[in-house]
């Protein structure tokens, strides 16, 4: 009930410390061997009784919504640099503002949507951290990276649902299949080369070296060169017969071909991460568990994290219901100004989706794991950057070709020959990096710096003239002259 605390008749539900160990100490002297568990405990670190089902660090002592500490708590966030994010607030009613009252102004509604993400999917990682505080250790890391990733999600459905790839329909014709194409491995790139460089950089500036275990590296990294491998099949098919001289290939049957391979290794990806998910937390769990609780032992600031106070069920939901709205809103308002910006001011198209688009969608999500490594929680960060990539390559990226199957729209997985080589070489360099378990500010910053040429040639790749051969663009004579120049 609204504003309804734990407190009732009966069973009290603060206690003193001395309660607390008593309480736990009579309750795990009669409980089996096998059920000394932090989930078995009455009362938590704080005093709070422990309710069924939740995770003694995520009990909250409160029931219910509760608007005071409600805004208090997420305001304070997950650490400094994201409640530094919450300052970016009032670009969010701005920028809806702008965008109804000047809808002319396309700079100013794009970057204002673009700073607003920020604060919004900030929200959205935040209420994803304190469910999982909630929930046994590995399905809340599993289930905050997932949240993590609505994000982008998001954006790619809105991206999609925005492409009209008739060449017929000159009027509404945009492609953005190859924005989306760019974004998929643009957010993979951010995830292995931009936020793990970070994080061993941070972890690196204050100790001389990191360590991990290989449970998370040696998975996370083999089953992120697979995906990658899975990924630029189609782009290696097409792009070896394109260029034979030995075999005729007619280039609509040549595409037509590459969408039913897309299509398929789709299906391929997706069964692939439901199996690594069952993998993690099913048959798997008790490796995982043992790695992340050893990683929190060693967080030297986890005695001030317990004495937080918490979110409560409720709250939680109510955030990520706020957030995801919020998130889903910009990311419309984003998507919308995509095309005078490329046509108009002349961004490239791999420019917005290899770096743009990617950069703002993980800001928040990045955050959370510099945090982490900063804390000496490299296991955890990693869990982040790498559940994220494989997120990506395994379930997001295949999601948007299914359902534009569905919705029967050309969504294939025939990327740029420079994404396809430029992806599979940053997965080598980070695997490489991952190797030795171990990690330094040295190489966080060569991991930075390969982000950075790549973000350069990125906004540098021309973009293809309009009507040029292998575009699928209406010709310019057809009235499309001034429409998206979206490579293929």
């Amino acid at each position: 009930m609204f504003g309804k605390r734990k407190e009732k008749a009966g069973p009290r539900t603060h206690a003193t410390g001395q309660d607390v160990e008593l309480a736990n100490a009579h309750e795990l002297k009669d409980a089996p061997s096998h059920q000394h568990k932090h989930h078995d405990r009455k009362f938590n670190h704080n005093g709070h009784k422990v309710t069924r089902g939740i995770h003694p660090d995520g009990e909250s002592g409160r029931r219910g919504f509760h608007p005071h500490h409600f805004l208090r708590i997420s305001a304070r966030s997950a650490s400094k640099l994201s409640m530094i994010v919450n300052i970016l607030w009032p670009f969010v009613p701005a920028a809806i503002a702008v965008r109804y009252t000047h809808p002319g102004a396309h700079e100013w509604i794009f970057a204002l949507n673009y700073i607003a993400m920020v604060p919004s999917a900030n929200l959205l990682g935040f209420a994803g951290q304190e469910l999982a505080r909630k929930l046994p250790k590995v399905f809340g890391v599993v289930l905050e990276v997932f949240l993590g990733g609505i994000v982008e999600i998001i954006l790619f459905m809105v991206l999609l649902s925005k492409n009209v790839d008739d060449p017929a329909d000159v009027e509404h014709y945009n492609n953005f299949v190859p924005v989306i194409r760019a974004a998929i491995l643009g957010s993979i790139l951010a995830n292995v080369l931009l936020c793990m460089g970070c994080c061993f950089f941070a972890g690196g500036m204050r100790r001389d070296e990191q360590e991990f275990d290989a449970a998370i590296s040696e998975v996370g990294s083999g089953l992120l060169l697979t995906a990658g491998f899975g990924l630029i099949i189609p782009a290696a098919f097409v792009t070896s017969l394109s260029g034979s001289t030995s075999v005729e290939v007619d280039p609509q049957g040549l595409s037509d071909k590459a969408l039913t391979i897309s299509r398929v290794t789709s299906i391929v990806l997706f069964l692939a991460f439901l199996l690594y998910a069952w993998f993690q937390m099913h048959t798997h769990h008790g490796i995982y568990d043992a790695v992340l609780e050893k990683d929190e032992a060693r967080d030297q600031d986890r005695h001030k994290d317990l004495k937080k106070a918490k979110l409560t069920l409720t709250e939680c939901i109510l955030a990520l219901v706020i957030s995801i709205a919020l998130v889903s809103l910009h990311a419309v308002f984003l998507v919308e100004q995509i095309e005078y910006l490329v046509r108009e001011r002349g961004i490239s198209d791999l420019g917005m989706g290899l770096i743009l688009v990617p950069f703002i969608e993980k800001a928040a999500e990045n955050l959370t794991a510099v945090d982490e490594a900063w804390d000496n929680q490299m296991n955890f960060a990693l869990s982040h950057v790498l559940g994220s990539s494989i997120q990506t390559a395994l379930f997001n990226g295949p999601l948007v070709v299914i359902v534009g199957w569905g919705l029967h729209k050309a969504m294939d997985l025939n990327f740029e020959i420079f994404n396809a080589v430029i992806l599979i070489l940053a997965i080598i360099v980070a695997g490489s990096f991952l190797r030795d378990r171990k990690s330094n500010y040295l190489e966080g910053a060569l991991c930075v710096f390969i982000y950075i040429i790549i973000a350069v040639a990125a906004f540098t790749y021309p973009n293809p003239h309009h009507g040029a051969a292998g575009t699928s663009e209406p010709e310019a004579s057809t009235g499309g002259a001034h429409k998206l120049r979206f490579m293929r």
